[in-house]
């Protein structure tokens, strides 16, 4: 037996999460989406979150334009750009943790993530920062992810997927990594493991420093 949280990034996308949505329905899981905040604008798009937020699913936040990682840009105002604004659009459809999930150009847990000011900038504003310790990189291989996430999921405890509701075509193959999980003993849940969550509600209650860049520090030199 094992436990299995699934998250799914970057959309939302009318042609694949709804898709996914009817998956998730039918099976009884209840997950976590981290939606661009510049496709929220799309009135469309929007729908969707709205529709995983009434079906039980958790909204999250995955940066406004999902184009540089944080920890790898210079300006100023990188946080509110890409954080603030992306909760803005959320709105009502937040969870009361405020969960943000920052990106590593590919699936990297590094200093790519986060910098001082955004990590000050989160736990000002009392978000809670989600990582992960499962990624089959769906969006990289999308006929050949499944037997890479069974792998990592049979390898620990308690996993935290990232895959992607987008079209790649890679969640074709959602439900049949359900069922394989499910005969291999997953318990899904919607929670995180407490090791992926390092700041929560704005309190940093572990370690940070693999995922904070110094680029701060070399701008001002």
């Amino acid at each position: 037996m094992f436990d299995l949280t699934l998250t799914f990034d970057n959309g939302p996308e009318p042609g694949v999460t709804p898709h996914v949505l009817d998956i998730l329905r039918e099976r009884g899981i209840k997950s976590t989406f981290f939606v661009i905040g510049e496709k929220l604008g799309d009135p469309e798009r929007r729908r969707l979150a709205a529709r995983a937020h009434d079906e039980g699913h958790w909204i999250g936040n995955h940066t406004f334009t999902h184009t540089v990682p944080l920890g790898q840009q210079r300006g100023a105002e990188t946080a509110q750009n890409e954080i603030g604004r992306t909760q803005a659009a959320i709105g009502e459809l937040a969870h009361p943790y405020r969960w943000f999930r920052p990106f590593g150009g590919g699936g990297n847990l590094d200093e790519r993530l986060l910098k001082p000011s955004v990590v000050e900038y989160l736990t000002r504003h009392k978000h809670s920062c989600v990582l992960w310790n499962a990624i089959p990189r769906d969006w990289d291989d999308a006929d050949g992810w499944v037997e890479r996430a069974l792998s990592q999921c049979l390898s620990q405890p308690w996993s935290l997927m990232v895959l992607h509701d987008l079209p790649s075509g890679a969640m074709a193959h959602l439900e049949r990594f359900i069922d394989r999980a499910e005969k291999a003993g997953a318990r899904f849940r919607q929670d995180f493991p407490p090791e992926c969550v390092p700041i929560r509600s704005g309190k940093i209650v572990k370690s940070i420093e693999p995922y904070v860049s110094s680029i701060e520090e070399s701008a001002n030199q």
